[in-house]
């Protein structure tokens, strides 16, 4: 049976990857968002949303499998206070909308996923965080996870809905997603280790992103919060020797911390986004049963580079 998806703030790069993603299982897709993707699948219907207001977007919920919100302004950026209050409203807003919407609806999705982040879990070095032991951390980044997940617990909806917080980690894929980065720093001959180099890389292949939450959507007996990690977490300078190696690149300068403050704040973004350790576990998904398509670093770099 076609099951109906809905993903709101969907035209990203995440959104575009999981409609295709369902559209292929032959299932109804509708992307709701500020702006109509160009890239839009074949396929997927698309509904305007301000992210802040109910309108028409609405009722693509009723009679919907289940929503995926994936709203919120890219951390990609300073964080100067405009910006930070953008980052905090964007998530919170289309949260809480989303929860008016769906307690409005005759015929409710079965379950609504909500983007969350593993940032939420302190700097480690020492061990990986998972659902159940993983402490949460401090700053600014965490106190916006917290918030967020804050926004999508608390309010008020039919008990027979499923919520589930997906606390995602840097993803991977050809299309999009980090991995670009990170290989143009090797090409750039850049491919050193950034700062100690001893912080780690918690990733997921993007296709384990879709995989993941069709699981999820599919084992009904499962709510709460999930980490979106790959199992196999790689320090920043074990991961850059891996890319070096992969595209036959002989060296790679390293980036001291004063030097990754200066090249962030030309290019407009934050040194956290590279420095803080992520080690994220998914122990929930792996008791429950998943498998993972891309376990280990070097698959995915190898995977990845063979499709570009």
């Amino acid at each position: 049976m076609n099951r109906k998806i809905v993903i709101t703030g969907g035209s990203g790069y995440i959104g575009i990857v999981l409609a295709k993603y369902f559209l292929d299982k032959k299932d109804e897709v509708h992307i709701v968002s500020r702006n109509r993707p160009k890239n839009l699948p074949q396929g997927a219907s698309f509904s305007h949303w301000d992210s802040k207001n109910l309108g028409d977007w609405a009722n693509t919920l009723e009679n919907a499998t289940a929503v995926i919100n994936l709203a919120g302004k890219s951390v990609n950026c300073r964080y100067n206070e405009t910006n930070k209050a953008e980052i905090f409203a964007s998530r919170l807003d289309s949260t809480k909308i989303v929860a008016e919407a769906i307690s409005k609806c005759k015929t409710p999705p079965s379950i609504w996923l909500n983007s969350s982040t593993g940032t939420i879990y302190r700097h480690a070095e020492d061990k990986p965080m998972d659902e159940f032991g993983g402490e949460i951390g401090s700053g600014f980044s965490v106190s916006v996870a917290t918030s967020w997940e804050k926004a999508f617990f608390e309010p008020v909806i039919p008990s027979n809905i499923r919520r589930i917080a997906l606390r995602m980690s840097i993803v991977f894929g050809d299309s999009g997603g980090a991995f670009p980065y990170y290989a143009n720093l090797a090409k750039w001959g850049l491919g050193g280790k950034m700062g100690t180099g001893k912080q780690k890389i918690s990733w997921i292949d993007d296709q384990d992103v879709c995989r993941a939450i069709d699981f999820l959507i599919e084992n009904t007996h499962l709510d709460g919060v999930f980490n979106l990690a790959s199992p196999e977490a790689i320090s920043n300078a074990d991961f850059m020797t891996l890319l070096r190696k992969a595209y036959k690149i002989p060296f790679g300068l390293p980036t001291a911390h004063w030097m990754l403050k200066i090249g962030s704040w030309l290019l407009g973004t934050e040194t956290e986004l590279v420095l803080k350790s992520r080690w994220v576990y998914p122990k929930r998904l792996l008791d429950a049963g998943f498998k993972f398509i891309s376990n280990t670093p070097t698959e995915i770099i190898h995977t990845l580079i063979s499709k570009s």
